[in-house]
């Protein structure tokens, strides 16, 4: 096991340079709920690249990534190469966004539909979808870090005491200057993710004697994780279940989406996608690597969730770099929180607060912040099964304003009514399958049902309706600025 005080040593140094970021990010602030929400609008590509990474690839991927790979093998990459490959709609969609973001002044990917659509009612439902789905996934965060600093001290560090650090640096780092202070510290926090991986893997791989006996172990020993469908957590079934709803990721979590809007060119967007896409290949490989490695050097695990924390504490990655990757995934899971906290305050401050002062906005703002990361906190030191289930639920949630986004862009024929049937028809029937019916996450029927619905009332509603006099063509609208930057 590990010294606590050595990690709450390691945690306290982290935290001071990442509140000293913040407070530089503070000398930046204009006052305006724009810079509040977007910095302007003003982010070179490496940076809000990095951010993008850091959001996305949360603590899942060194504590849920692994344990299914430790779980069921090889078939945690292919499932997470599919979300990988959704990765690709934003050669689509980012020049997209920007531009009518750029355009209309929006700030909120919910603002930016209810604006097409011509009604204040798509922009609340995506908002309330969104705050369904999404808060629920920020107390699985808070969970990761109870679980990792749990479990690496022997229980040493408590649940309460895990959840607390994490929230506290959550609202510290949002509250300080918004959008700048979280994609500054994101940045940094990176950069600890991928370099305290990398570490932790070639550690591990040389305890096992190097990467061809690594290799040989693996084959010999645990083939089976090394075969479709492995040895029983992955079918057909479970990998389509699972992956549908990943693929669309990239549009339907706001908090990813909102990062297309703070570029300031064509040019820092395209740095952006690629270092989205070169972070997001290397961080999958690892998390995939350290769950095979977890195999041999901590065999027998019943809770394959604590697969991390068990290899760190097997001896064989050093204390000093077992102190890094746990602040990594601290990072991570930090990161994820509190983009998504801005990123609900942004929607409830513009699309719930219609019409209010920028003042107003970011107040409202910094209080729903506060109460976003209450919710997950209490929650996750509560371990409530309700939200467990709505977690699980998050990808496949917010998969039914997928045809609404989608239609926004490239059907002109698209009305208010059928992307609000859509919205709230979707996200009422995935409540419904999974907490009434009891259908498993894991279960193909719920992803492609709440998807089939979903994509079925826009396409019926509109058709049967009119679009509003005051809804934006998109299309029509953006077609002569995607020519000027050469975007297909």
């Amino acid at each position: 096991m590990l010294s606590p005080i050595l990690i709450w040593s390691a945690i306290a140094g982290f935290a001071g340079f990442g509140l000293l970021i913040a407070w530089r990010a503070t000398r930046e602030n204009t006052g305006t709920a724009e810079d509040y929400y977007l910095g302007n609008r003003r982010f070179g590509g490496m940076v809000a690249g990095l951010s993008y990474a850091a959001t996305t690839y949360s603590a899942f991927m060194l504590v849920v990534l692994t344990g299914l790979t430790y779980r069921g093998g090889i078939g945690a990459l292919g499932f997470e190469l599919i979300y990988f490959a959704g990765l690709g709609l934003l050669v689509i969609f980012a020049p997209r966004f920007w531009l009518a973001a750029k355009r209309w002044g929006f700030i909120s990917p919910a603002e930016m539909l209810g604006a097409r659509y011509g009604s204040r009612w798509v922009a609340r439902a995506a908002a309330l979808v969104a705050l369904v789905f999404l808060m629920p996934y920020c107390t699985t965060q808070m969970a990761g870090i109870g679980l990792l600093l749990s479990g690496v001290t022997g229980g040493e560090i408590t649940l309460t005491q895990a959840v607390a650090t994490g929230a506290l640096l959550a609202a510290l780092w949002t509250l300080f200057a918004g959008i700048r202070s979280v994609a500054w510290t994101d940045a940094v926090q990176a950069v600890v993710m991928m370099g305290s991986a990398v570490l932790a893997i070639l550690f591990a791989v040389a305890a096992l004697g190097g990467w061809g006996a690594f290799a040989q172990a693996t084959l010999e020993t645990h083939g089976s994780h090394l075969s479709v469908p492995g040895p029983g957590l992955w079918s057909l079934g479970t990998f389509t279940a699972l992956s549908l709803p990943w693929f669309f990721f990239a549009i339907s979590n706001p908090q990813v989406s909102q990062r297309l809007f703070i570029l300031k060119d064509m040019a820092a967007m395209r740095r952006m996608i690629f270092w989205v896409l070169g972070f997001g290949l290397a961080f999958t490989l690892i998390a995939v690597i350290w769950g095979f490695a977890a195999l041999q050097l901590a065999p027998g695990l019943e809770n394959t969730a604590t697969a991390t924390p068990a290899l760190l504490t097997s001896g064989a990655i050093p204390a000093p770099v077992a102190v890094l990757l746990i602040l990594g995934i601290l990072a991570a899971a930090v990161s994820t929180l509190d983009s998504i906290a801005l990123t609900l305050a942004a929607m409830v401050a513009r699309d719930v607060m219609t019409d209010a002062p920028p003042r107003a906005q970011i107040l409202t703002g910094r209080v729903v912040v506060i109460l976003v990361i209450l919710f997950a906190s209490l929650f996750a030191v509560q371990k409530a099964t309700v939200v467990d289930q709505l977690a699980a639920l998050s990808a496949a949630g917010l998969m039914v304003t997928v045809p609404a986004t989608i239609g926004a862009f490239f059907w002109h024929r698209a009305t208010a009514a059928g992307a609000l049937a859509s919205i709230l028809g979707g996200a009422a029937l995935a409540v419904w399958m999974a907490m009434v019916q009891g259908v498993s996450v894991f279960n193909p029927v719920l992803a492609l049902s709440v998807g089939g619905l979903s994509l079925g009332l826009f396409v019926l509603v509109s058709l049967v309706t009119r679009p509003r006099p005051e809804a934006l063509d998109f299309a029509a609208e953006l077609r002569p600025d995607l020519d000027r930057v050469n975007a297909w």
